[in-house]
């Protein structure tokens, strides 16, 4: 991983958590930021050794957005259209789930750093809002490709015109956050989750991930064809035969679930 005193990196068997370490300035991303969290979720996209990740804020944000006193003052680095993304890993299309865990303020850029992930575990009095609306800086980490599908046209419209504070209990209501929990327990719950996801047979949870992301751009008649294809790959590795004899022998009878995750 990069060595930069901004990302912080914690490896916990198959799961990866990068903290956000800047919070006198309550985790806004600069450049040099920027480029250490495109690096860090690069090489976790790269690791067979990890299979989950979990993105988080230090000193109780998660992140106010780009650092505006960079852009400011003219030194932010260019935008490059075949990059990751401004704020970082935002235009990286990853193979293994993120999830969020959000204590305080995902705002402006920090919002589109959450809707990045696949899941957001976020405080009962987290806040969510497109902040940059008063600054005139506009979303380019694709928060107005993101939150439209994730809560609906008009919901994300509220959020991107008024730029106004979205609460926890809101943010639940609308879809925005998968889980609310209390002040504090952010973090740990994330990583339970990730530790779950990564206990879990890879290949049809990666197949299946894969697909429902692919399908947005595609028509009905191909988007089940691209689920079939990934469908193949999944019952040609073993995985499903191997689940199906564990299933056979008796795992989950009576509809019981047991996803025992190594922690």
């Amino acid at each position: 991983m990069s060595k930069t005193d901004s990302v912080l990196f914690s490896r916990y068997n198959k799961v990866l958590i990068v903290t956000l370490n800047r919070p006198r300035v309550r985790n806004a991303v600069d450049s040099a930021t920027a480029a250490a969290l495109a690096e860090a979720f690069k090489e976790f996209e790269g690791d067979d050794a990890l299979c989950a990740a979990v993105l988080t804020g230090a000193g109780g944000t998660f992140c106010a957005g780009a650092d505006l006193r960079e852009v400011a003052d003219g030194r932010r680095t260019a935008i490059d259209e075949s990059g990751p993304g401004p704020m970082g890993p935002t235009w990286l299309q990853l193979s293994k789930p993120v999830i969020a865990a959000v204590e305080g303020h995902a705002v402006a850029g920090g919002l589109e750093l959450a809707l990045w992930c696949d899941l957001r575990i976020a405080a009962r009095d987290a806040v969510f809002g497109v902040f940059n609306r008063r600054f005139g800086v506009p979303l380019i980490d694709l928060g107005t490709v993101r939150l439209p599908r994730m809560i609906g046209q008009g919901r994300a419209l509220d959020m991107i015109l008024t730029g106004r504070a979205v609460s926890g209990e809101e943010a639940l209501q609308m879809g925005l956050v998968n889980r609310l929990v209390d002040p504090g327990k952010a973090l740990a719950v994330a990583q339970e989750m990730a530790h779950a996801l990564a206990a879990f047979p890879q290949h049809g949870l990666r197949a299946d991930r894969m697909s429902l992301y692919e399908q947005w751009s595609l028509p009905w008649d191909e988007a089940q064809r691209n689920e079939l294809k990934h469908g193949l790959r999944v019952l040609a590795s073993g995985e499903s035969r191997a689940g199906a004899q564990r299933f056979a022998s008796g795992e989950g009878k009576h509809g019981s679930f047991r996803n025992k995750p190594e922690t």
